[in-house]
């Protein structure tokens, strides 16, 4: 808990740990009211790509966290980060809801079923068989298989639903082609934030989650802070069988014990 002094700016994950579903936990508000206090910065980091970012700052402000719309950082605006940077092509065929869809159209790209130049895959809630027969079709031709991140569920009050991760081992059965995976904890991620935010100093930033395979593993991998919650997926004993990559640097019950330390 010694680390937590030289924290300026925490990357905070949602599901698990700062909400469940609709419902905030008791331990949250005292987090944001404590970071603003000492004025040390929070950005909120998910790779839940089913909505868009818009969506997660109005779900948050709805839930009394006062917060800027940059305050988001999703693993769909990562990839459409990473896309552009590596100037991939416009024409995309993308499986994905509504939301992601609007996000990827308003960054100038074309959603498209009729010649694509890519494949994209993020968390879709709307999937359907036909979509994956033209996805399918579409790599098998070679195209390159983007996907937003490597979930393999997604947490509900009524427990856990297939996410993005699940959809990709279901293509690349089909396929043989395994994706390239941008969100948590893949190093595309670490550079989308590092550029977004001015991330330059590794030891005044934390990450702080409750997935022993994304959150601690990126937060590891890009050489800052990692802390577990204990609110979300992960159990205690978890954290007994997982390797170096994915060992926290700190275990906490949940965000009230930051403040705590803070």
């Amino acid at each position: 808990m010694n680390k937590l002094s030289s924290i300026e700016t925490f990357l905070l994950d949602l599901d698990g740990t700062f909400y469940l579903g609709d419902q905030l936990y008791p331990w949250s508000l005292p987090f944001v009211n404590a970071c603003e206090r000492l004025h040390k910065r929070f950005i909120f980091v998910t790779n839940n790509s089913s909505q868009n970012g818009d969506h997660y700052v109005q779900k948050l402000r709805k839930m009394g966290v006062a917060i800027t719309d940059k305050q988001v950082f999703t693993a769909g605006q990562a990839t459409i980060f990473y896309l552009k940077k590596y100037d991939y092509p416009k024409r995309i065929y993308l499986l994905g809801t509504p939301a992601l869809e609007e996000e990827f159209r308003a960054a100038g790209f074309i959603l498209t079923e009729k010649d694509p130049e890519i494949v994209v895959l993020g968390f879709d809630l709307t999937l359907t068989y036909e979509k994956l027969e033209r996805a399918c079709f579409f790599i098998r031709q070679g195209l390159p298989f983007i996907a937003t991140h490597p979930d393999l569920n997604c947490p509900t009050p009524e427990g856990p639903i297939p996410d993005c991760g699940s959809m990709i081992a279901l293509i690349t059965a089909s396929t043989g082609v395994k994706p390239k995976i941008i969100g948590k904890p893949f190093p595309e991620m670490i550079e989308a934030l590092r550029e977004r935010y001015g991330l330059e100093d590794p030891s005044t930033v934390a990450m702080v989650g409750d997935r022993l395979y994304t959150d601690i593993a990126m937060g590891n991998a890009a050489g800052i802070t990692s802390i577990l919650v204990l609110s979300g997926e992960t159990k205690l004993e978890d954290v007994d069988a997982t390797n170096a990559e994915t060992r926290p640097d700190v275990i906490v019950e949940n965000l009230g014990e930051i403040v705590k330390g803070l």
